[in-house]
């Protein structure tokens, strides 16, 4: 891999910081990599990173001062941590550790970097390394899951022998990967196709009331459809994001409308359709609704309960025949018969692409940061898409929304 192939990091003011895990040493691949590319690069170690590889040697290949010390004598900057987190158009983290993880997450600030993490505005991507059984331990995971809902991007470890004799998910990704990785970043957010288009994209799982204390629902927890309002909202869309009840903070620079039922996803989408460009609908809506509402809370006299249920109107359908200028696409989350009953969907309800998973894959579906699809086109084409973030699957979809909406408009002309 030479500079050539990442045009996107030219000119980029990237900070790069070293947690301390055995796979430190690939960073200095990276740093080279970064700086062969055009890349002005300022390196911040922890301690423990020192113990696998030296200041002396990022030194030297960036030709920058590197960050060791919170308290350390510095020659370019009057106060480092905040100098540093105001040079920053992107902070790396590599390798990221169980320990800085835990400490990102829960904001704690007791050396140079996990301070400077705190100060700075920039975007923070993270690559986590270390024993499987640490990154597949809860707290890990509840940790990563925090650090994505605050807008940080992770790269996956790779799977494969491990320093420590073991073998499974925790490698960091080589140099190049990492170096791809991070020039792609810039180059989507160089990149703003969508710019002068509106987008309404729905997520999470609708809910319906039963009486005031309870309610039908499912397990979607908006992941997914927040990660496509972000990936459209970097690439220049206004978007409004239409969500069910979720956890997860509002993305930035997208209008949120926060909604719990069907008939008010409904209501909300349908307000502004006419003067979208498209909708991305990834909701889980609920299909059916409670007839009779109870007003006050029902008790548990009786050893049976039954409650009638009518259809809740179809939103997708709706949109499909109101269809004019609009790109939709939808998504199709089965257990079974998965491309027959995506290829139905995608017919029936006049879809230009639909995104196809089966939820009882590990890893894929409800509450997962990841995900496993089938995207089928409108012109017969389909992709299968392996085991991948969110929020990099949520790029791809954008992606493709961004051909559709090309394609449309020289066929106009």
């Amino acid at each position: 891999m030479d500079a050539t192939t990442l045009k996107a990091l030219d000119g980029r003011r990237i900070v790069l910081g070293v947690t301390g895990g055995i796979a430190a040493y690939k960073v200095a691949s990276l740093a080279s990599l970064l700086v062969k590319s055009g890349a002005e690069v300022r390196v911040v170690m922890t301690e423990a990173a020192q113990e696998f590889i030296s200041a002396r040697t990022f030194r030297e290949l960036t030709g920058q001062p590197v960050g060791t010390a919170m308290f350390g004598e510095t020659s370019n900057y009057r106060v480092e941590h905040i100098a540093l987190a105001q040079f920053a158009e992107l902070v790396v983290i590599a390798p990221a550790t169980a320990n800085f993880l835990a400490k990102a997450a829960h904001g704690i600030a007791d050396d140079l970097l996990t301070t400077m993490i705190l100060a700075t505005k920039a975007p923070i991507m993270v690559a986590p390394s270390m024993n499987v059984n640490m990154f597949e331990n809860a707290a890990t995971r509840e940790n990563l899951s925090l650090l994505r809902r605050r807008g940080f991007h992770v790269i996956e470890p790779a799977v494969g022998h491990l320093a420590c004799g073991t073998s499974g998910r925790g490698r960091l990704p080589e140099p190049e990967e990492l170096a791809t990785a991070i020039n792609d970043y810039f180059a989507r957010s160089n990149k703003r196709e969508l710019e002068g288009k509106r987008i309404i994209v729905t997520a999470g799982g609708t809910i319906e009331p039963v009486d005031p204390v309870r309610y039908i629902g499912n397990r979607s927890s908006g992941k997914m459809g927040f990660a496509l309002a972000e990936a459209a909202a970097r690439r220049g869309a206004q978007v409004l994001l239409v969500t069910a009840p979720s956890a997860l903070a509002d993305p930035r620079d997208v209008e949120v409308v926060r909604i719990e039922t069907a008939c008010q996803m409904r209501e909300a989408v349908l307000a502004e359709y006419d003067r979208c460009d498209a909708v991305i609908m990834s909701a889980a809506v609920a299909d059916y609704r409670p007839k009779v509402v109870a007003t006050e809370k029902i008790k548990k006299s009786e050893p049976t309960l039954t409650i009638e249920l009518e259809k809740n109107p179809d939103i997708l359908f709706e949109l499909g025949q109101k269809k004019a200028r609009q790109v939709l696409i939808g998504f199709a989350a089965e257990t079974t018969n998965i491309e027959e009953y995506a290829a139905r969907k995608l017919e029936q309800k006049n879809l230009d692409l639909i995104v196809a998973n089966d939820v009882t894959v590990a890893g894929a579906g409800f509450n997962a940061d990841t995900n496993v699809v089938t995207m089928m086109a409108r012109d017969g084409s389909r992709e299968d898409f392996p085991l991948m973030p969110k929020s990099a699957l949520a790029a791809l979809i954008v992606e493709r929304l961004i051909n559709i909406i090309r394609l449309n408009e020289e066929a106009e002309k």
